[in-house]
């Protein structure tokens, strides 16, 4: 009889992950359709214009990200700790950015935020524990060697997100009339710069960084998309799994 059950239980977890993929993109998409509208009006005295456009679109994408995390909590599905962090570094930044009217935290939030989900996939490596198996293993039965691999690729990848993030904003965003501060660290200087060559700062085109979350959407599907001819090579059949 719990046999009978697995291919539910299975059903059910893919469900559960195809509900989390919406909970992480329709944040962004509402992100970036009230970043390009507000930009576009100006109303209640100048309330919502195109240089507060960005902190309400902020605003919705924290809204609806801890939406989510709240729905999945009262209906009782699993929540990850990486997707409980995650979501506090999505409100923290986000929060500080609007409160303190500063664009620089939500610039930098995405960075912050790739560049921990790479640590948190590494770092229990380096104790025999993969991460990357324990959220997905319950959808696929994979060897642990290709857990490994794919755990590998999806930290590369978020680094590699991470420094994409930074040339975006660092190449689009306004020039900054002070130097960056952030925590004591040094993160850009005033006025327009340059780095490896690359001249950063000297465009006015905020817009250009905001609308790429849609692109990085994408990027992330055909990342995925990648890696799937990997998965079911060395998918495993139930019977196989049993008897290794």
């Amino acid at each position: 009889m719990a046999e009978n059950h697995k291919p539910q239980n299975g059903l059910a977890t893919a469900a559960g992950k195809a509900n989390q993929l919406w909970a992480d993109f329709v944040p962004v998409i509402a992100f970036v359709l009230v970043y390009n509208v507000f930009r576009r009006v100006e109303l209640f005295g100048g309330l919502i214009n195109a240089d507060t456009a960005l902190f309400w679109a902020t605003g919705v994408l924290i809204a609806l990200t801890f939406g989510f995390l709240a729905r999945q909590i009262i209906v009782g599905e699993p929540v990850s700790q990486m997707m409980v962090l995650s979501s506090a570094i999505v409100g923290g930044f986000g929060l500080i950015g609007i409160l303190l009217q500063e664009r620089a935290f939500i610039y930098v939030k995405p960075t912050i935020q790739q560049l921990f989900m790479a640590v948190m996939i590494l770092a229990p490596m380096l104790f025999g524990k993969n991460l990357w198996k324990l959220l997905f293993s319950k959808v696929f039965d994979l060897p642990d060697f290709a857990w490994r691999t794919l755990a590998i690729r999806w930290a590369l990848f978020f680094i590699a997100m991470a420094l994409w993030n930074e040339f975006l904003w660092r190449t689009y965003v306004p020039a900054f009339d002070a130097p960056l501060v952030m925590a004591g660290i040094p993160v850009a200087p005033a006025g327009a710069y340059e780095w490896f060559g690359l001249t950063f700062g000297a465009q006015d085109a905020e817009d250009v960084w905001a609308n790429w979350k849609l692109g990085n959407m994408l990027i992330v599907l055909a990342f995925g998309a990648l890696n799937t001819p990997y998965m079911l090579k060395h998918l495993r059949e139930p019977r196989a799994a049993t008897a290794t």
